[in-house]
């Protein structure tokens, strides 16, 4: 701001928003919708708008979970997890059951007292993931923006 510039009034301008957009005050208003008998902002959806949402809903929550991931196989046990390389220093690994029960590190660490959820990784399989992103297997993501990102 210049030193030739005011400062703004901001009784008159918020006198001024209220005159051009007017009071919206939400608290004093009666959002119960009497037809179901239940209050709430949020419309009501038929059954079947009700069930295409959930259903939607269930896709993209799939597609979030598993998009971009890979099935990697350890090349010391031959367990298989699925991973997806976000960045030079982020992967994410997604292990199941059947591969936490059969890797052989875990099974290390189960042998002598310890508990695999608390280990950071299994060193073989990340050296197995190593080798599929040299192998072309498996791409780290792009975090550029695509063209036409504004």
């Amino acid at each position: 701001m210049s030193s030739r510039e005011e400062a703004p009034d901001v009784d008159r301008l918020a006198r001024a928003m209220l005159m051009l957009h007017g009071a919206h005050d939400d608290d004093d208003h009666d959002h119960t919708d009497t037809s179901a008998g239940t209050s709430s902002k949020a419309p009501a959806f038929s059954a079947e708008r009700a069930a295409a949402l959930r259903e939607a809903t269930q896709r993209d929550r799939e597609r979030y979970l598993t998009s971009g991931l890979v099935s990697v196989d350890c090349r010391f046990c031959h367990v298989a997890v699925d991973v997806k390389k976000l960045g030079p220093g982020h992967t994410a690994v997604q292990w199941n059951g059947e591969a936490t029960a059969r890797c052989a590190y875990f099974a290390e660490v189960r042998q002598s007292g310890g508990e695999p959820a608390r280990s950071r990784s299994c060193p073989k399989l990340a050296d197995s993931i190593k080798h599929a992103v040299a192998e072309g297997c498996l791409e780290e993501a792009s975090t550029a923006p695509s063209p036409g990102d504004g």
